[in-house]
Parts: C-alpha cells; structure tokens; sequence
C-alpha cells in the first residue's frame, strides 16, 4: 500500500488551473495510460492500467475522476469493456475489475449512457448479465454498469426493449440472507431502469407491481432482525417510480399497495431504525391516494360581480395558476415558486437605463389639477382657527353630490367628497350585483341593519349563554332613500326595536374598547355595500377587541404530528365505515340547514370567507375556502363563525384548498379565536388557539382539472371551552371595512381641532360603490402670520397607504396604530405633525376587504400588479392614488417617504423593501461598475432607525433589490415614476419574531400597533431641526433593540416534508462505490484462495481499506497492485518517456 502521496500530481490536474510543469508530465502520462487502455490487448497488461487507474482515482475525490472523464476515461473503459466482453469466452479476470471501475466512473460521467450506447458497450453488459444470472459476483457487477447507463433515457428504453427489465427483476428472488448485495444491485439496476416512462408503461403492463408488492411484503414480514432494510428501501424506490403514471398508481391500489403499507408502517413506527421506510412509505401512500375534486359546483368563486365592458354574468376568465402563482399574500409573493425554481439573480433588474429613467406619465398633465382637492391644506387661511371644534366643510361641486358616478354622498362633518368631472364612470353596480347562488334585490347590496338577539338570560347578565341568534330585516331601502339625513331621522319600528336590543346589550355588557364605538360600527356598517348584500354582522367587529393580557408563545409542533394526520387521511380511504361526509354548511345555498347535532358554520358577513363545510366524521370537517371573486385562485384568509359545539371535545378541522406552497402555521403559528361567551363575560379578546397544527400538500384537485394546480391541507384541533357557545375563528386578527370608516369618526371626534388638522376626503368610489377613504394629518399653524402659514405649506408630504391585499389584515393594525399615535398627544407626535403632512389611505382595496377576497379586487386582479398602468374604470383605487402622488410631484411636493403596508405569510418579523439602483446591480452580477455610480444612501436610514426602536423589525431582513416581477407594484413604481427616494413596502408577519424581546413569541395586534407608532418614530430621522432629540430619545427609549445578525431570508425547511415526494431518495455515487468494495471485499479471501495466494492478510488490508473510505481501490490484491505497478515502470520506455515510479506518474 502506498500513501495518498504517491498521486499527490494527478490531483492537481483540474481545469483552469494555471499551467505547470507536473500539470503537463501527469497530464500526458493519464492520458498515456487511457491510450495504452484501449489499445492493449493483452489481459496482463490491461490488469496493470486498470490497476494504476483504480489506484490514482481511490485515493483522491470526485474532481480526480471528472479529471479523467474530461481525458476519455469512459470512451477507454467502455472500449476495453467491448473488447474483452466481445470474445467467444469473455475473461472475467479482466472484465470484474473493468466493470467495477466502470460503474464507479460512469456514475459520475452525466453522458456515460450515452457514450456506452455508442460503443456497443450496454447491450453487451445486458448480454454478460443473462449468461451470468447464476454468478454472484459477475451479475452484481453488470448490474451496478447497468444501473450506471440508465442514467440516459434512450440507453435505459433500449435496454427495456432488449428484455432488461424482464431478466433483472427474474434475478430479484423472495426473503434470503445470501448474496444480499446482488439482490440489492439488481433491485437498484431494477428501479434506474424505471427512469423512462416506456420503462413504467412496460413493466405496468406486465403485472410486476404486484409481484413487486408480494416481494416487499415477504421482505418486511421476515426480516425481523432489520439486516435487509437497503433491499426494503430499494424495493420502496421501484414502487416509487411505477407510480409516476396514472396507471401504475390505479394498479397499485387496485393490488392493495395502501393498505399494505398501512400496516407494515405501523409496525415500524416505535423503531427508529426503520424510519427511513416508514418515510419512504407515507410519501408513497400520500402520492397514490386518488384525486378527489372538490365537492364543489365550480372552480370559480361564488361571488360574481359584473364589470364594465364585459357581459353580465361572464365572469373574468382566470388564467390556470402555475405553481409559482400560489404564494404570496405579500408584495414580494406572487410567482414565489417560479423564481425559486430557477437563479433568484434572474429576476432582477440589470438594465441601468430602466433602473435610472423615469417613464412618461400614463396620464395628460391637464387632468392632474383635479386632485388639487385633495390638499385642502395648501389653500386654505384658518379663519376658522378660533372655531376650529366645528370641523371644516368641504368644498363640493353642486355636480358631485348628483352625479351618479360619484360615490355615495357623506355628511361634511364625515368626508370631504370631490368628484372627477373628466374621469368619473357610471358604476352603480349594486343593482347588477349578483353571485351564483342567485339574484338579489335592488337593495341587496346594502346592510340595513343587524342584531344579536340572546336570551333573556343573558339580556340579563347570566353568566350563561346558550346561543345567539342574529335577526335581519327583510326589506331594504331603495337607492334613493339611503341618504345620511333619511338614516338618522327616518327609522322604522323595526329598526328601533334593533336599535333596543343593542342599547341593552352594550347596557348589561358594553366593552370599553379605546377607539371603538359599536353604535357607530352598527350605523357604519348600514352603508356598507357587499357583493352579497351582507345583513348581518360578526359580533367581534360590532363588539370591539382588546388585546388579551400577556404574549402568546408559538405553539411547540409535537413531533411527527403531519405523519400523524397523514395517516388519519390514509385510514379515511381505507375504512369507510365512521366516514359521514354530509354538507353542513353550504355558501350557495342559503336555504341550507344545518343537521341539529353538527357545529353550525356562517360566514355572509363582511370580511367572511368560508365556502362550504363538509362533517367528515363525528368530530372532524373538512373546510373550503370562496376563492377571490371573478376568478378561480387565491385562497388563504378565512373568517367564519361556529355554533353548536360541546365543550372540551377536540374538533379537527381540515381546510383543504390552500394554494401557498408552504405557511408560518408550519412554525409556530396558529389562528385567532373570538368567544362571544367571554366577551360577554367581559374577555372580548381574539386569541391564538389551535394544537396539533400542520399544513402539507394534499390529494384533491379543482373540479375541473386546471393543470398545475395543487392543494394543501391546514388542519388543527380545537378544543372550546363552552357549550353552545358562538365562537369566530380567522386565519389573522379581522378588521373590516366598517372598521376603518369608524376609526376615522372616532378619531376626528377626539382630536382637538385647534392643535391637529384632521380631514377626511373620498379618493375616488369604488366598483361596487363604496368608497375609499383619504386622511391628511398635521399640525395646525401657531397662528395666521405668514411665518406659519409658509412653514405649514412647506413641510414635506409623507404618504401611507394599506390593505391592497384583503387577506393582509395585519397591516391594517399597523395602519390603526399610526393613525393612533399620529392623534395623539405623545410629544413626538406633536413633533412630526409639525414636520410632516401625512396623507394616509388606510384601505385601498374596499371591495376586496369587505368580499373576504384574499389578494384580489372584484375585478379578479391584484392590485398591487396594476400599478404600471392602472385601469381608471377596473383599478380606481390604485389609479386615483396614482394620480395624486402625479399631482404632488408636479406641483414640486414629491413625498419624502411613501410606504405600502402589507402582511407577509412566509417569514417572521417585521422589514421594509426598498429600491436601490448599485444593491440590485451588484447582487445581479452586472458588468456595470457600481463603485462609479451615485446614489443617495437616504433609502436605508428607516430601516437603521426602526432596528433601533422597534422590537418585532429585523434590519437583516430588509432588502433594497428592484426585481422584474415586482415592476408593477406600488413600491417600485412610484420609486421609479414619481421619484421617491424612500418608497417602501413595510411586511409584517403574520406569526411572530425570532429575534429580540419578542423571540418565541406570536404577534398580537399590540405588537401590530406598536409597529405602526414606531415606524413613525423613525421618521424623526428625517427631520432636520428635531434630529438631535431623535438621537437623545433613541438613547433614552425603554427599550434598546438591535435585530438578529442572520441574512436568511426564509425558513429553514420544514421538519416534515410539505410536499410528498414524488420519488424515491437518489442512489448515491459513494452508496455505490461501497456496495462495490463491500461486495469484493467480502469475497477476496475465496477468489485470492483460488488464484493460489494466502487470502487472510488481504482480506484484512480490503475491509481496512472499505473502513477508511468508499472510493479505496478493491479491485485487486496487493500483490498484483505492486506487480502490476513494476511491469508498467519496465515498459517506460514504451510509453512516450513516461515512467511510474513508486506509484508516482512523471516523465
């Protein structure tokens, strides 16, 4: 034996290596030794090249071998395989070690298939097989060659054809303890084989997944002492792959494979050897379940709603979502998959042109005046500044209160209303709206009124409460009667009788929620206009929420929980008998009655969303989510209400059409729960809830097939604490529509109009009629001297807007708590209204929001794509708020700062995306030279200032990359065409932080709101005069925060596999250089004692060498190793100047 030493030059010889003197001498001395190879024809002189080859490559790594590949090592061993396999009476002295370094080669040559196919070389090595089945040691060695030419389709069908798959899996013989490492290899050679779907179809067609079940089961049943579990494991694989066709999974449950390896994994699971096959098995199981459609009518949304320039009742044609379109409920989501399938750095943006130019406007400058109403601010003189209690009345064109393009009219005491005379369309859908469970009234699309009626015992404030029944008005007003004065002077019997109730309620249980007025909620809401047309509310928006006392931990996930849920998936399929599958809930049937001893489900009220329930057992349903309405995809947020149910009884609930890839209710997460037993009780609290949460690719499909579609089961377990109570559970913290248009009273009521300017104005309506608030905020002037007066119209703007995806309620609890500091009296406060003038549109998707959509508006888009160019009529929102950002820049007044706030569902904290020209570049890879270009470094000090101040923000998760698939979204483009240097999209979690004080711990809408003050706490750094008080406040904060040092953007993956695999582990190159040296070492001493040499020593030194490493040469013995070497080292003269001396190649 010699050193690693002796090969020391051949390991230098790698590509791109700079030339040297020992690169050229070893370099021409292998190739040298591939020449001699496929030239020799002698078998001595072949034993000794093959002999020195096996010796330079075992001592060294992978790189040594693709060296040689680089050099012609396959064309050579495949040539000398030709050669010797090609006689009358093949030499097998020469050809085992010839196949043993072949495969070893070849399994590293990504051609070898190929070239072989070329060279004749894999219908021989098939040919050497069928004449050697009897032979231990040689059908393992053309087995493991035939494994290796598999990796190409054509050789592996080519074999296929010529009987291959016939003759290995002949080879494959019932349990044995003999010859276990032939019996592996033909099963290995037996599934690569399996690669091509000829292959499948062939064996499929033949039967051989029974025979290849009845072989695992008699494996399973007699291996009791586990020695075979490679062969277990092998034969798992094949079933892997006769699965990948249609056919091959209906044969294999038509064989019984469930059910059989049902039970032989439930014989494996208290061993944790075994776990390898118990995996292996449950992705099997997993991926053969039929598909089962939804039980639904229809892939497309329930909720219809006509849009202009397309025909009634033709709903927008949804494009059939790839896998890449099924996350994200954030700005940085949508095509999430597809940009991780391929090089992130692809996706962003390397032409420096489009980085540095703004576009053209999408609009005639002429029509931006229009928006001058928007900043009342700029004109007006404060005469009223002594009256200021008396709120100011807007300026309203005669035209726009008549205009039946223009939103619904609102006091002035509320909203300042301005219409577009140029740009206003005709959308009074509310009389075409529909959705598929059938027409509505005229006036269906308004909330005329809602109640919670209880019983008297709890009118009377029993602690007990045994149901709460909602009662609704069945006539509505017609359009022209919705006027505020006729709501406030012309109320019905019905309506007062109602109006008793909740003054009874809020008398015997009325909460003390800061900010929240259920009254005003309950009149709010009355305006507010569905799809559906909603005439009930959900008690906790009409009753308010308080953050429960103390954190919520993540939940702890109880180990192999997924498995566990798997397998109750798997024993629905196999045993039917406790399966009850009946509706109980139906959201396009609204005659549907619940059965009297199931929970009850109801989701029409605004922000709702759950489509259909189906009792899957006796404590167990199945949930279907309504997808975004006009189209067919998007699900994620769901809120809904549950009666009905027994206390401390556990109910599983599977909600089985998510389409995001992966969620945080893998890590920690959990949903919210609402008791209205405990708020009546006074705990009005949403708190997390759910054990045994896990979420994981399932086997249903949509109704009618859209290709590429896959969806994914949350299930958790909840446990109530009451009976009859009336519970609301929610994918996050909801907060309505009605909610904003509330918080927006309240907090112009409570403001002090002589210290804070307080508007409200409608930006524009909505398609269904609603419409969307717009918010300015700043200090009124000292006084009317034209110091203050100037100093107040010159203060930078900084605009906030939120909730373009509806499903992102978070950000609407951090929007709550920045609207909240900003009224407040805090001293920074005060500071940044005399700095800033904030306008803040705190919903920019309405409709969206109060449909219970997850990411889309009624026109089935997403609004944070129609950025670019949005469309006036279908994107109104985003196109107004569009125009006057246009507006401020074209009157000099581009915003300092203009953040976006969204929810994120895949990562944990809080983080701000920006845009940076020389980031994007440089992480790009771009030719162009960074270091020469300028760029102010302004768009980072929010994100320092945040990861000083705010506990839940992660600085290191921040990122400032421009990404093509994001050039339509709110955050870029207005960095690009408007010029905002600070343009941000702010991402919250939905779950909690990994970092600081909030480590471990789920986010609360506490935490949320603190977010939304400290953001603006961060933009005292903007602020040049008060920059000396950040500093000192900063230093003197309650809390010193600094975020994790980890630039990991996402998980790490899950700790079970979300998706099932649809193949088996690959056989690995170092797995098959050890069943190679396993299978020569185990046999030396019986071929050494046939060939006349003492065995013992070697058999020691082979079975040393396999310890030491996978890749140690065993193809000879070590007499011939050093013989061999002494022949080749006289025939020097022979080969070019090229001697061999003491292993070592030199010249």
């Amino acid at each position: 034996m010699h050193s690693g030493q002796d090969t020391l030059r051949i390991s230098s010889l790698y590509r791109g290596r700079p030339s040297m003197t020992a690169f050229t001498s070893s370099s021409s001395g292998l190739e040298v030794l591939l020449s001699s190879l496929q030239n020799e024809g002698d078998v001595e002189s072949t034993l000794n090249i093959l002999n020195v080859l096996d010796e330079l490559l075992s001592a060294g790594t992978d790189r040594r071998i693709q060296y040689m590949i680089s050099k012609g090592g396959s064309e050579a061993l495949l040539t000398a395989l030709v050669t010797f396999g090609r006689s009358f009476n093949p030499n097998y002295t020469v050809l085992l070690p010839l196949l043993h370094l072949l495969a070893k080669v070849g399994y590293r040559d990504r051609r070898i298939g190929l070239k072989a196919e070329e060279a004749g070389a894999a219908l021989l090595t098939l040919n050497l097989l069928k004449h050697n089945v009897k032979h231990d040691r040689r059908a393992a060695a053309c087995l493991w060659v035939i494994q290796v030419f598999s990796s190409s389709v054509s050789t592996a069908n080519l074999i296929g054809e010529n009987h291959g798959l016939d003759v290995i899996f002949c080879i494959i013989p019932q349990y044995t303890t003999k010859n276990l490492h032939t019996i592996k290899a033909a099963i290995n050679a037996f599934a690569a084989l399996l690669g091509t779907k000829a292959n499948v179809c062939s064996v499929v067609s033949k039967g051989y997944i029974s025979g290849l079940l009845r072989l695992y089961e008699d494996w399973h049943s007699k291996d009791t002492q586990h020695v075979a579990i490679a062969i277990r494991q092998a034969l798992l694989c094949c079933l892997h792959k006769v699965t990948h066709i249609t056919a091959g999974r209906q044969a294999f449950i038509s064989q019984g494979g469930i059910r059989l390896l049902y039970q032989a994994t439930q014989t494996c699971l208290l061993n944790k050897c075994l776990e390898s096959l118990v995996e292996s098995s449950v992705n099997l199981m997993r991926k053969c379940l039929p598909k089962t459609s939804l039980p639904l009518t229809s892939d497309l949304s329930a909720y219809t709603f006509p849009l202009p320039g397309r025909p009634q009742g033709v709903p927008h044609a949804a494009v059939a979502p790839a896998e890449s379109s099924e996350e994200s409920g954030d700005e940085d989501a949508a095509n999430t998959e597809e940009i991780d399938s391929r090089d992130y750095d692809e996706d962003l943006e390397t032409d420096l042109k489009k980085l540095r130019s703004r576009p053209d406007p999408d609009r005639p400058k002429n029509l931006l005046p229009h928006y001058n109403f928007l900043c009342p601010e700029l004109s007006h003189d404060f005469q009223e500044l002594d009256l200021s209690s008396e709120p100011e009345e807007s300026s309203v064109s005669s035209s726009a209160s008549s205009s039946p393009s223009s939103s619904p009219s609102l006091s002035s005491d509320e909203e300042d209303v301005h219409s577009f005379p140029s740009l206003h369309f005709k959308r009074n859908r509310r009389k075409g709206s529909n959705s598929s469970t059938g027409g509505q009234t005229p006036g269906a699309g308004q909330l005329e009124a809602c109640d919670f009626q209880v019983y008297s015992s709890t009118l009377s404030a029993s602690p007990s409460i045994t149901t709460v029944v909602r009662e609704t008005v069945d006539s509505y007003h017609s359009p022209g009667q919705r006027g505020d004065e006729q709501d406030d002077e012309e109320k019905t019997e019905e309506e007062f009788h109602h109006s008793t109730i909740i003054d009874r309620l809020l008398e015997n249980h009325g909460p003390c929620i800061p900010h929240h007025n259920p009254k005003l909620y309950h009149a709010t809401a009355t305006k507010t206009k569905s799809i559906q047309g909603f005439s009930i509310l959900a008690f906790p928006d009409f009753w308010g929420h308080l953050p429960p006392p103390g954190n919520e931990p993540m939940a702890p996930r109880k180990p192999n929980i997924q498995r566990q849920k798997v397998f109750e998936d798997i024993r629905r399929f196999l045993n039917t008998s406790d399966i009850i599958n009946q509706v109980v809930f139906d959201l396009e049937d609204s005659s549907f009655q619940s059965p009297p001893d199931s929970l009850r489900f109801f989701s029409m009220f605004e922000c709702g969303n759950l489509r259909k329930a189906v009792q899957v057992r006796r404590h167990e349903y199945d949930l279907i989510l309504n997808v975004d309405a006009n189209c067919s995809q998007h699900t994620q947020w769901f809120y809904f209400e549950v009666s009905n149910m027994v206390a401390d009884v556990p109910y599983r609930f599977n909600v089985i059409n998510c389409e995001k890839s992966n969620s945080q209710f893998n890590y920690g997460m959990q949903l919210v729960l609402y008791s209205v037993r405990e708020a009546l009780e006074g705990r009005p609290h949403w708190v997390r809830t759910g054990t045994e949460i896990c979420y994981f690719r399932n086997h249903f499909c949509p109704v009618q097939g859209r290709k590429k579609t896959t969806f994914y089961t949350l299930t958790f377990t909840i446990t109530f604490k009451h009976n009859e109570d009336v519970c609301y559970l929610a994918y996050h913290y909801p907060y309505t529509y009605s909610t904003v248009k509330t918080h927006l009273k309240v907090l112009q009521k409570s403001v002090d109009p002589a210290k804070i300017y307080f508007r409200q104005h409608v930006l524009c309506g909505t398609l269904a009629g609603n419409s969307c608030p717009l918010v300015t905020i700043t200090a009124c002037p000292a006084s009317r001297s034209w110091i203050d007066m100037h100093q107040l119209r010159n203060r930078p703007y900084i605009v906030l807007t939120g909730r373009v995806h509806p499903g992102e309620s978070n950000a609407s609890w951090v929007m709550k708590g920045t609207l909240e500091f900003l009224c407040s009296n805090d001293p920074v406060a005060q500071i940044l209204r005399e700095a800033f003038i904030f306008k803040i549109i705190p919903m920019l998707n309405p409709d969206g929001v109060i449909n219970g959509t997850n990411r889309c508006d009624l026109n089935g888009e997403d609004l944070n794509r129609q950025w670019a160019k949005p469309d006036p009529v279908l994107s109104p929102t985003i196109y107004h708020t569009k125009g006057f950002l246009y507006y401020l820049n074209s009157i000099g007044r581009t915003p300092l700062v203009f953040c976006d706030y969204h929810g994120h569902s895949r990562k944990k904290n809080v983080f701000l995306y920006g845009c940076s020209v020389k980031e994007t570049l440089w992480q790009s890879g771009s030719s162009v030279d960074t270091a020469g270009l300028k760029e102010d470094p302004g768009y980072r000090t929010l994100a320092k200032a945040l990861d000083r101040i705010a506990p839940a923000f992660s600085f290191n998760s921040c990122n400032y990359l421009v990404e093509k698939s994001r050039s339509s979204t709110a955050r870029v483009v207005v960095w690009r065409e408007i010029g905002v240097l600070r343009s941000y999209t702010m991402e919250s979690t939905y779950n909690g932080c990994d970092q600081g004080i909030y480590k471990g711990l789920q986010t609360g809408t506490r935490e949320l709101q603190e977010m939304g003050a400290k953001f603006c706490h961060s933009l005292l750094s903007l602020t040049k005069d008060t920059k000396a008080l950040y500093i000192r406040r900063l230093n003197h904060m309650d809390l010193e925060h600094s975020s994790h040092n980890c630039f990991e953007d996402d998980e790490p993956p899950c700790v079970e596999d979300i998706e099932y695999s649809t193949d088996c582990c690959a056989h690995k190159g170092t797995d098959l250089d050890s069943d190679v040296n396993r299978s020569i070492a185990s046999c030396d001493e019986e071929e050494e004692y046939d060939e006349g040499h003492t065995g013992a020593k070697h058999q020691q030194g082979s079975v040393r060498q396999v310890q030491q490493s996978s890749m140690k040469s065993c193809l000879f013995p070590d007499l011939i190793r050093h013989a061999s070497i002494e022949t080749l080292s006289e025939k020097r003269n022979m080969c070019n100047g090229v001697s061999i001396t003491n292993g070592q190649i030199t010249s």
